[in-house]
């Protein structure tokens, strides 16, 4: 199983993003994801930094593979923007780069006043979106008029080698299945064996499934928890809320919701290597071959410290 670490876009600061870029690859961690927002959840994570820009910086920082985890390319940014985009991360990061894409969520690509489509629907646009970056990867002129896009005489002139793998997220089975059926991976956030037997059994066979946990790295458990409450509340939010609440304080509404002791559950809290060990091996068991650990609160450093020292020597 490859271990690697979650840049949280929605909370650290360009500088701190490089910087725990560089960290993890010290610490001994295998590859990065990135998140791509808009908005943060709620105002305390208080960061939202464009994707785009931080995958071109931390090609400058560090050699380890980068998954968008994940992109959205149906309703904020076109999906010939987001073949552009991709092609270039590719060719600065020598190859080293995956576009892991998803359905999004309202929180932010309703920004231009879009409406919000139905998960259905939102299938439906991702499908169309891989396919109009596919073509365009090929390197000629591209004419699409789909049901949703339109792509007019573009051409993509700076492109990697090799184009671009699609790893597609999926919670639900539809989604699942459109990852098994056009995904060259799969993307999920939870230890799930039924869905990682059901993208390998639907198509998906022996691609890379990858995943992540969050974290909260301090002295004792009690106290990573209050980081992690006071930081992503919203991570008690249930059901399909995450996908259709617009803006911060609308989650920090439904976070009113949750208590301290929901968002301790939902984290690795502490600096209790076993911990995260057993976390880990939730996922292997699972079926994933990669996971992702996402800090949060300012004591980073010290993850990387307890991963170089007592987490990755043990899973090696």
């Amino acid at each position: 199983m490859r271990i690697g670490y979650f840049l949280s876009s929605e909370e650290y600061t360009p500088a701190e993003l490089l910087e725990q870029a560089s960290g993890a690859e010290r610490a001994g961690f295998e590859a990065l994801w990135i998140s791509d927002h808009y908005h943060p959840w709620v105002d305390a994570q208080g960061q939202s930094a464009f994707v785009w820009s931080m995958i071109g910086a931390l090609s400058q920082v560090c050699r380890l593979p980068v998954t968008t985890a994940v992109t959205c390319p149906t309703v904020r940014i076109h999906p010939a923007v987001i073949a552009q985009a991709a092609a270039t991360s590719a060719v600065l990061h020598q190859g080293r780069f995956v576009l892991g894409v998803g359905t999004g969520e309202a929180l932010n690509e309703h920004i231009f006043g879009d409406a919000w489509p139905s998960a259905d629907v939102r299938l439906e646009m991702l499908e169309e979106a891989v396919e109009v970056m596919r073509e365009l990867w090929k390197g000629g002129f591209v004419e699409h008029r789909g049901k949703h896009y339109t792509v007019e005489n573009a051409r993509i002139y700076t492109l990697p080698e090799t184009p671009p793998s699609i790893y597609i997220s999926g919670f639900g089975p539809k989604a699942v299945d459109l990852a098994a059926r056009l995904g060259d991976g799969y993307v999920s956030t939870m230890p799930d064996g039924d869905l990682v037997k059901r993208f390998r059994e639907g198509g998906g066979g022996d691609k890379p499934c990858q995943a992540g946990f969050k974290a909260a790295f301090a002295e004792s458990a009690e106290e990573g928890a209050r980081i992690a409450y006071e930081r992503w509340p919203n991570a008690g939010v249930p059901g399909e809320l995450s996908q259709v609440l617009p803006s911060p304080r609308h989650f920090e509404q439904a976070s009113e919701l949750v208590t301290q002791d929901m968002v301790g559950k939902a984290f690795v809290c502490g600096n209790d290597p076993q911990a995260h060990l057993e976390m880990i091996d939730k996922y292997r068991q699972a079926g994933f071959d990669e996971v992702y650990v996402a800090n949060t609160g300012p004591h980073y450093q010290g993850l990387f410290d307890l991963y170089a020292k007592h987490v990755l020597p043990e899973l090696r």
